[in-house]
Protein backbone atom coordinates (compact mmCIF):
# COMPACT_ATOMS: atom_id res chain seq x y z
CA UNK A 1 0.00 0.00 0.00
CA UNK A 2 0.81 3.57 -0.51
CA UNK A 3 -0.70 6.67 0.17
CA UNK A 4 -0.35 10.00 -1.59
CA UNK A 5 0.27 13.34 0.08
CA UNK A 6 -0.69 16.27 -2.23
CA UNK A 7 2.77 18.48 -2.36
CA UNK A 8 1.07 21.24 -4.31
CA UNK A 9 0.64 23.49 -1.78
CA UNK A 10 0.15 23.62 2.34
CA UNK A 11 1.61 20.92 5.17
CA UNK A 12 2.31 18.01 3.00
CA UNK A 13 5.40 16.61 4.99
CA UNK A 14 3.78 16.59 8.16
CA UNK A 15 0.88 13.91 6.76
CA UNK A 16 3.65 12.49 4.91
CA UNK A 17 5.66 12.06 8.35
CA UNK A 18 2.44 10.57 10.28
CA UNK A 19 1.86 8.11 7.73
CA UNK A 20 5.38 6.89 7.40
CA UNK A 21 5.14 6.65 11.56
CA UNK A 22 2.69 4.14 10.98
CA UNK A 23 5.21 1.97 8.96
CA UNK A 24 3.62 2.55 5.66
CA UNK A 25 5.17 3.90 2.24
CA UNK A 26 4.13 7.28 1.29
CA UNK A 27 5.05 9.40 -2.29
CA UNK A 28 4.37 12.77 -2.92
CA UNK A 29 2.00 13.49 -5.71
CA UNK A 30 2.22 16.66 -7.65
CA UNK A 31 0.65 15.37 -11.46
CA UNK A 32 -1.92 13.34 -12.37
CA UNK A 33 0.60 10.36 -13.47
CA UNK A 34 1.76 10.78 -9.83
CA UNK A 35 -1.72 9.54 -9.07
CA UNK A 36 -1.73 6.27 -10.40
CA UNK A 37 1.28 5.39 -8.32
CA UNK A 38 -1.10 5.69 -4.86
CA UNK A 39 -3.90 3.98 -3.23
CA UNK A 40 -5.54 6.95 -1.52
CA UNK A 41 -4.84 10.71 -1.31
CA UNK A 42 -4.57 12.83 1.75
CA UNK A 43 -4.89 17.08 0.45
CA UNK A 44 -3.68 19.10 3.47
CA UNK A 45 -4.14 22.42 5.14
CA UNK A 46 -3.08 25.35 2.94
CA UNK A 47 -4.36 27.67 0.58
CA UNK A 48 -7.57 26.13 -1.00
CA UNK A 49 -7.72 28.45 -3.81
CA UNK A 50 -4.02 28.21 -4.83
CA UNK A 51 -4.14 24.64 -4.59
CA UNK A 52 -7.44 24.36 -7.14
CA UNK A 53 -6.25 27.16 -9.38
CA UNK A 54 -2.09 25.02 -9.73
CA UNK A 55 -4.83 21.70 -9.76
CA UNK A 56 -6.65 22.60 -12.97
CA UNK A 57 -3.34 24.05 -14.61
CA UNK A 58 -1.68 21.02 -14.15
CA UNK A 59 -4.84 18.77 -14.82
CA UNK A 60 -4.63 17.08 -11.64
CA UNK A 61 -8.19 18.67 -10.81
CA UNK A 62 -10.38 16.00 -13.57
CA UNK A 63 -7.95 13.20 -13.20
CA UNK A 64 -8.73 13.18 -9.31
CA UNK A 65 -12.37 14.02 -9.33
CA UNK A 66 -12.82 10.94 -11.82
CA UNK A 67 -10.83 9.02 -9.63
CA UNK A 68 -12.64 9.63 -6.61
CA UNK A 69 -15.92 9.85 -7.95
CA UNK A 70 -14.76 5.57 -9.01
CA UNK A 71 -14.52 5.03 -5.15
CA UNK A 72 -10.65 6.09 -4.76
CA UNK A 73 -10.01 7.18 -1.03
CA UNK A 74 -9.17 10.79 -0.20
CA UNK A 75 -8.75 13.00 2.97
CA UNK A 76 -8.81 16.74 3.43
CA UNK A 77 -7.57 18.88 6.39
CA UNK A 78 -8.67 22.73 6.63
CA UNK A 79 -8.20 23.85 2.69
CA UNK A 80 -8.23 19.92 1.79
CA UNK A 81 -11.89 20.12 3.32
CA UNK A 82 -12.82 22.97 1.28
CA UNK A 83 -11.08 21.30 -2.05
CA UNK A 84 -13.80 18.32 -1.41
CA UNK A 85 -16.64 19.91 -0.65
CA UNK A 86 -19.55 20.66 -2.55
CA UNK A 87 -20.39 24.13 -1.73
CA UNK A 88 -18.19 26.97 -0.42
CA UNK A 89 -20.77 29.48 1.36
CA UNK A 90 -18.45 32.66 1.90
CA UNK A 91 -16.40 33.10 -1.45
CA UNK A 92 -17.49 31.78 -4.97
CA UNK A 93 -14.34 29.25 -5.86
CA UNK A 94 -14.88 25.67 -7.83
CA UNK A 95 -13.77 22.83 -5.58
CA UNK A 96 -14.14 19.35 -6.42
CA UNK A 97 -17.58 18.78 -5.15
CA UNK A 98 -16.87 14.99 -3.65
CA UNK A 99 -18.67 15.36 -0.45
CA UNK A 100 -21.92 17.06 0.19
CA UNK A 101 -21.20 19.66 2.38
CA UNK A 102 -21.80 23.42 2.53
CA UNK A 103 -18.61 25.04 4.47
CA UNK A 104 -17.72 28.59 5.58
CA UNK A 105 -14.15 28.97 5.01
CA UNK A 106 -12.04 31.21 8.10
CA UNK A 107 -15.29 30.77 10.37
CA UNK A 108 -13.10 30.17 13.32
CA UNK A 109 -11.05 33.24 12.81
CA UNK A 110 -7.89 34.29 11.43
CA UNK A 111 -4.19 32.52 12.02
CA UNK A 112 -3.55 34.63 15.53
CA UNK A 113 -7.43 33.08 16.44
CA UNK A 114 -6.04 29.96 15.99
CA UNK A 115 -6.76 27.24 18.86
CA UNK A 116 -7.17 23.76 20.17
CA UNK A 117 -9.55 21.55 22.01
CA UNK A 118 -10.33 18.04 22.78
CA UNK A 119 -13.00 16.64 20.57
CA UNK A 120 -14.89 13.11 21.07
CA UNK A 121 -14.74 11.14 18.01
CA UNK A 122 -17.49 7.81 17.18
CA UNK A 123 -15.36 5.25 17.31
CA UNK A 124 -12.60 6.78 19.53
CA UNK A 125 -11.86 5.28 22.69
CA UNK A 126 -10.71 8.65 24.05
CA UNK A 127 -10.83 12.50 23.01
CA UNK A 128 -8.27 13.54 20.23
CA UNK A 129 -6.65 17.10 20.41
CA UNK A 130 -7.35 18.55 17.49
CA UNK A 131 -5.98 22.13 16.33
CA UNK A 132 -8.14 24.46 14.79
CA UNK A 133 -6.14 27.31 12.21
CA UNK A 134 -7.99 29.46 9.63
CA UNK A 135 -10.31 26.46 10.13
CA UNK A 136 -13.45 26.28 8.18
CA UNK A 137 -16.67 25.35 9.43
CA UNK A 138 -19.46 23.11 8.23
CA UNK A 139 -22.35 24.75 7.93
CA UNK A 140 -24.54 22.01 6.21
CA UNK A 141 -24.37 18.64 5.30
CA UNK A 142 -26.22 16.08 2.81
CA UNK A 143 -27.92 13.10 4.26
CA UNK A 144 -25.49 10.62 3.05
CA UNK A 145 -22.46 12.44 4.99
CA UNK A 146 -21.52 10.67 8.35
CA UNK A 147 -20.68 13.40 11.28
CA UNK A 148 -17.91 11.51 13.48
CA UNK A 149 -16.91 14.71 15.36
CA UNK A 150 -18.70 17.62 16.70
CA UNK A 151 -17.28 21.25 17.93
CA UNK A 152 -20.07 23.90 19.22
CA UNK A 153 -23.03 22.19 17.48
CA UNK A 154 -20.85 21.88 14.07
CA UNK A 155 -19.54 18.70 12.40
CA UNK A 156 -15.34 19.09 12.24
CA UNK A 157 -14.85 15.16 11.08
CA UNK A 158 -17.16 13.82 8.47
CA UNK A 159 -17.08 11.23 5.74
CA UNK A 160 -19.17 10.29 2.74
CA UNK A 161 -18.41 6.98 1.49
CA UNK A 162 -14.59 7.18 0.62
CA UNK A 163 -13.94 10.91 1.14
CA UNK A 164 -13.02 11.41 4.84
CA UNK A 165 -12.64 15.50 5.72
CA UNK A 166 -11.33 17.18 8.94
CA UNK A 167 -11.61 21.42 9.65
CA UNK A 168 -8.81 20.24 12.09
CA UNK A 169 -5.02 19.86 12.01
CA UNK A 170 -4.14 15.94 13.66
CA UNK A 171 -0.83 16.10 11.42
CA UNK A 172 0.42 18.26 13.46
CA UNK A 173 -0.29 16.34 16.94
CA UNK A 174 1.59 13.31 17.94
CA UNK A 175 -1.71 10.98 17.71
CA UNK A 176 -2.09 9.45 14.24
CA UNK A 177 -5.54 7.61 15.19
CA UNK A 178 -7.49 9.98 12.56
CA UNK A 179 -4.09 8.94 9.61
CA UNK A 180 -4.85 5.40 11.04
CA UNK A 181 -8.60 5.83 10.43
CA UNK A 182 -7.86 6.97 7.17
CA UNK A 183 -5.87 3.68 6.40
CA UNK A 184 -8.42 1.35 7.10
CA UNK A 185 -10.23 3.14 4.42
CA UNK A 186 -7.63 2.48 2.13
CA UNK A 187 -7.44 -1.24 2.85
CA UNK A 188 -10.93 -1.51 1.89
CA UNK A 189 -10.65 -0.09 -1.25
CA UNK A 190 -7.50 -2.07 -1.95
CA UNK A 191 -9.53 -5.49 -1.40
Amino acid sequence: MVIGVSGIQGDFREHKWMIEKLGIQTYVVRTPEDLEKVDGLIIPGGESTTMIRIMKRIGLFDALKEKILNGFPVYGTCAGLIVLAKEIENYPQESLGVIDIKVRRNAYGRQVDSFDEFIEIKGFDKPFKAIFIRAPRVEAWGEGVETLAFLDNHPVMLRQNNVLVTSFHPELTDDTRIHEYFVEMVKEYKK
